[in-house]
């Protein structure tokens, strides 16, 4: 891996983490493109993430300072925000290390997150016709059984090309919250997802992620961290202007793309769609 090829994955990885457009699925055409392949690399995508926790810890310092102080009892909203935040994370928590080898060795190829794209671009359309009367819910008021909802819709982005922002976005949306604070809710719950994945993936093959190259990596978090930031700074604005519809049809176009110029051998995806059809 080149520094250069870090920095893309790291722009790569900023702009769409937060975005419901799956940064995994954008993560695996981009590395396929540019040559990559290994679990080194799958495991530097992950690793990298880190880059998009530091941006969200930087912008929501104020809440992240207040669920703190909301642990030794002195910010009683803090206290809330962290229970439904741990009562999301759980179920990820429990299904994640156990569905981990798994989804890497089934899922982590073009043509389930080409798929994945497609699905969630159908969903992101319907969802984003939007509701007559949405709720302006605090994300540290939200009903602890919508909490929960909302955890065990982010499960489904284990499959790469989902998208964890899409989910739980979609699924706070369908609960009747506006769309700019499901979209924070989906921030704050990205930092103990995100941050449990890139522990377990430096315990579970940090040699790998180092064979890259030390440089690489923190060319990769710095990218990841400053492209980020200013995408969550565009998203809360854009949801609440635009809502969710515009990111369907960008899903969907982005899958006909991909897959018109793999099929015509334009691109180079690994198997060919002919090849991953007869595959056993």
């Amino acid at each position: 891996m080149t520094l250069l090829d870090a920095a893309i994955l790291g722009l790569v990885e900023g702009i769409t983490e937060y975005l419901p457009v799956s940064s995994t699925g954008h993560l695996i055409l981009t590395s396929a493109l540019l040559g990559l392949d290994g679990a080194g690399i799958d495991a530097f995508n992950i690793v990298i993430q880190g880059g998009a926790i530091l941006a969200v810890l930087g912008l929501y310092r104020v809440r992240v300072l207040g669920m703190a102080k909301g642990l030794i009892g002195q910010n009683p909203e803090g206290r809330r925000l962290l229970v439904r935040l741990l009562i999301a994370f759980a179920p990820a928590a429990l299904l994640g290390p156990l569905l981990d080898d798994t989804i890497e060795a089934t899922l982590f190829q073009p043509v389930p997150v080409l798929a994945a794209l497609g699905i969630g671009g159908v969903i992101m359309l319907k969802l984003g016709k939007g509701r007559a009367d949405p709720s302006d819910t605090d994300p540290a008021d939200l009903p602890l059984r919508a909490a929960l909802l909302i955890g065990l819709a982010q499960c489904i982005a284990m499959w790469p090309g989902t998208s964890r922002s899409m989910v739980t976005l979609a699924a706070g949306v369908a609960l009747g919250l506006r769309p700019a604070r499901a979209a924070e809710f989906s921030f704050l719950l990205g930092l103990p997802t995100l941050g449990g994945a890139c522990v377990y993936k430096l315990l579970k093959d940090g040699d790998t992620v180092l064979a890259l190259g030390t440089p690489s990596l923190l060319v990769g978090m710095v990218v990841a961290t400053v492209s980020a930031a200013f995408a969550v700074r565009w998203l809360v604005g854009f949801l609440t202007n635009r809502g969710l519809a515009p990111f369907g049809w960008y899903r969907l176009g982005l899958t006909v793309v991909v897959a018109t110029a793999w099929a015509s051998g334009w691109i180079e995806l690994g198997a060919s769609p002919a090849d991953a059809t007869t595959a056993p």
